[in-house]
């Protein structure tokens, strides 16, 4: 039975906690990619583009025998896909633009065994449903700070939760990392778990 040690290809903290509830010790290394959308690409293609990028950023520079897991998270409405806000004024933007909507909720994951050709690469999504929002609410909410380093401007795991009516799909997944698909593989995979 293999025993591979993990690592993440990740510099986030929601990603960071949900593999440490699942039970998995890691270590974290920073891909240090730039991530743009390509023209043409739809957002499930750029989700698995920079997924393995980030992913294989990483396992270019790591020794043999180690697992390598990598993601990306995308909120997309109107199949316009919403990134980080860049202050408090466009995080009160996109949540109003998601207010009293339901919007897309796509992660791109890479898993890399290094030193050999195993790669696995996927695409899971959530369909989120949104209450209406007040230019006030979402002001407020922005000027709190949460949203600002989160994909459309909100975090279900935190005070955002409350503007989320529900989720068709998997909660980590909106979260940044759908544990329900990332599990098993990584089992398969033979990762190591605490």
């Amino acid at each position: 039975m293999s025993n591979y040690p993990l690592v993440l290809a990740s510099t986030s903290p929601r990603r960071r906690e949900l593999l440490t509830q699942a039970g998995f010790r890691f270590q974290l290394e920073k891909p240090g990619i730039d991530e743009f959308e390509l023209p043409g690409e739809s957002p499930e293609e750029q989700a698995q583009r920079l997924a393995s990028e980030k992913g294989r950023a990483v396992a270019d520079r790591m020794e043999s025998g180690l697992c390598v897991l990598s993601a990306d998270t995308l909120v997309v409405i109107d199949r316009q896909v919403l990134g980080k806000p860049v202050d408090e004024a466009e995080a009160a933007r996109m949540l109003l633009s998601l207010a009293g909507r339901t919007h897309r909720v796509l992660t791109g994951f890479a898993l890399i065994l290094t030193g050999t050709e195993r790669f696995e690469v996927a695409v899971i999504e959530s369909l989120v449903h949104m209450h209406p929002v007040t230019p006030e609410e979402a002001k407020a909410y922005a000027h709190g700070g949460e949203p600002l380093d989160k994909a459309g401007a909100y975090a279900v795991q935190g005070e955002g939760g409350r503007f989320v009516a529900g989720i068709d799909g998997s909660r980590t997944n909106v979260i940044g990392l759908p544990l329900e698909a990332v599990t098993p593989r990584l089992d398969a995979f033979g990762v190591r778990r605490m």
